[in-house]
């Protein structure tokens, strides 16, 4: 068994597409339209791998409000780039481009060197080693 995707309700499809493309160097799928339910959403992959992340639109979903570190359900999904100098300098990056950084880079009680931000909607992303 393995996960074949998460999936992420969005504002802003083109928004969210181009920055996991920018940042993270996923590959995307064609744009699937559903007119009758008002549904939108690309399939983002990295080369090589089988996991993916959809990012959904439709106009009526709710933000389900509250503070993000402190509510049930996704608390954010990882994403390794390779090396600790690769997550340093991701970071720097995403910084500069003023993405919101939520942890700065370190090596965690479980032994993951990492860093978390929040892409450009508000959901948070652990780059790891």
């Amino acid at each position: 068994m393995r996960i074949e995707h998460l999936a992420i309700w969005v504002h802003d499809l083109e928004k969210v597409k181009e920055f996991y493309i920018k940042y993270f160097e996923m590959k995307c799928s064609e744009k699937y339209t559903n007119i009758k339910k008002n549904f939108s959403s690309y399939f983002l992959s990295f080369e090589g791998a089988s996991t993916r992340i959809e990012i959904m639109r439709r106009p009526d979903i709710k933000d389900l409000g509250g503070e993000h570190s402190i509510s049930y359900g996704l608390t954010h999904f990882s994403i390794s780039v390779g090396s600790k100098r690769k997550v340093d300098k991701l970071t720097e990056q995403l910084r500069f481009d003023g993405t919101k950084i939520v942890g700065e880079p370190r090596t965690t009680g479980d032994g993951y060197y990492e860093s978390v931000i929040e892409d450009c909607e508000g959901n948070w992303v652990e780059i790891t080693e």
